[in-house]
């Protein structure tokens, strides 16, 4: 039980060093620019918009538009 305490504190002391949102944890967090057009409801499109829809972002490194 004590080797597991001792194991346990590095790791703490790494994770409270941090500033919120930097670091490891950070990267996993990221969204692409497709994903998150999906999750607003849009979709993404090389073409212009339909019509009734506006271009709201980029996608696919700003190859495409993100229409909403």
């Amino acid at each position: 039980m004590r080797l597991f305490h001792i194991l346990l504190l590095p790791l703490c002391l790494l994770f409270a060093q941090m500033d919120p949102g930097a670091g490891l944890l950070a990267s996993l967090l990221h969204r692409s620019p497709e994903y998150i057009c999906a999750k607003k409801g849009g979709t993404c499109n090389f073409s212009p918009c339909p019509l009734y829809t506006h271009a709201l972002g980029d996608c696919y490194k700003g190859r495409a538009k993100c229409c909403l």
